[in-house]
């Protein structure tokens, strides 16, 4: 599992390489900002469609080929962002770029989750869980870092092609290192197309994944740049571009970390549906703390109550979907869940941009406030249906 975490970082490298640039694209291309949040969200609607399939093929062909696969069509659309820059009609490339990464990261994290659980059992599937996610996310922070003092001081381009850089190199990774967990022999299965998993579930985790994300990707990214202009701060001498990424750095490394120790401690409790009800009280304070936010103090706080609710969220969550996944469907499971996730990502900067400059930044974040208090509910309620327990024990099926 080792190889697939420092893959997963690499590639997270190489997409918070660029994060700081994209929503800032409104003043770089002169175009609306329902545009750039379309543009923000079409990788989100491509892997929606792409996530069931990816799926699927999981549990037809394995693990492997599409982890490898996701992970070079992932450079390639990286790739298109530096030929946005210098190509006509750039807000094409950039929305294009976009879209085939979207497919690309669907087989990498259908494959990535399907690893993790195939090589865990219910004693370590929450760590396990938060650390495949965890590889993402630090190199995530890095990236962004990175890619906000580099298009500061060196340009666009030379950022761009940094994350192509380190994107490819996940690939390398990947085909080198990455073994088969999934299926053995000619345990192949002929799988249909809408063969796709409707359980309760993945049911049930998917609308919490989907409320999670919406607030967090779909609202916070999008508009924390935003945030920073209209308010006049920055930090370390940077306007709001690279600002905003070091916040989004801190906001993701508290998810990070939060991710592994809430996965790590779900193992160990009686059941994992007490940790997953805090740290989306987390999520909520986050959100108030950030609607008030006034200072650089107040602005990190808020972020990095967000980042540890979404983080500690993650782990237990894909954790107990695994508990209640018969093995051999985990990767259609998976897919489920990341289409719902893919909605709340996707709709969140289209909605949450156009509506921040009309209404302002306090309702909205007060309403992403709301959002993981419906998620508990569905939550507890869809727990409750499966096991006929609030609180089901820790690998119940």
């Amino acid at each position: 599992m080792g190889t697939v975490v420092l893959s997963t970082f690499f590639v997270g490298f190489g997409g918070g390489v660029i994060f700081p640039i994209l929503p800032n694209l409104g003043a770089v291309l002169g175009i609306s900002p329902v545009l750039v949040g379309a543009i923000l969200s079409a990788n989100r609607f491509s892997r929606l469609l792409a996530n069931a399939p990816a799926g699927i093929i999981v549990d037809r062909v394995g693990t492997r080929t599409p982890f490898v696969a996701g992970m070079v069509v992932q450079g390639v659309a990286t790739f298109g962002y530096v030929a946005a820059m210098v190509a006509p009609l750039p807000e094409a490339w950039f929305f294009g770029s976009r879209v085939v990464w979207g497919v690309g990261s669907a087989l990498v994290f259908a494959t990535a989750y399907t690893i993790a659980a195939d090589v865990s059992d219910g004693a370590s599937r929450g760590a396990s869980m938060g650390i495949i996610r965890g590889g993402v996310l630090f190199g995530f922070p890095t990236g962004v870092v990175l890619g906000g003092v580099i298009s500061e001081t060196a340009g666009t381009i030379p950022a761009f092609a940094v994350a192509t850089v380190f994107a490819f190199a996940a690939s390398v990774l990947a085909y080198a290192t990455v073994p088969e967990t999934h299926v053995e022999g000619d345990a192949h299965r002929s799988v249909s197309p809408w063969d796709v998993d409707t359980s309760l579930p993945a049911l049930t985790v998917g609308l919490v994944n989907f409320a999670v994300l919406f607030a967090y990707i779909g609202a916070l990214f999008a508009t924390l740049v935003l945030l920073l202009e209209a308010n006049d701060l920055g930090v370390f001498g940077f306007d709001a571009q690279g600002s905003s990424g070091i916040f989004m750095a801190v906001t993701v490394i508290s998810a990070g970390v939060f991710m592994f120790l809430g996965g790590y401690v779900s193992d160990r409790r009686a059941s994992r549906i007490p940790v997953l009800v805090c740290f989306l009280g987390a999520t909520v304070v986050g959100f108030v703390a950030l609607a008030f936010a006034d200072s650089i103090g107040t602005l990190a706080v808020a972020c990095a109550l967000i980042g540890a609710g979404q983080g500690g969220t993650s782990g237990p969550l894909m954790a107990l979907l695994a508990d209640l996944t018969p093995d051999e469907g985990m990767g259609r499971a998976v897919g489920t869940n990341n289409v719902l996730g893919d909605v709340g990502g996707g709709f969140g900067p289209i909605v949450s941009l156009p509506l921040v400059e009309q209404f302002g930044f306090v309702p909205i974040y007060l309403v992403c406030a709301l959002l993981p208090v419906l998620a508990g509910a569905i939550l507890l309620a869809g727990v409750y249906r499966e096991t006929g327990q609030f609180v089901p024990g820790v690998g119940s099926e």
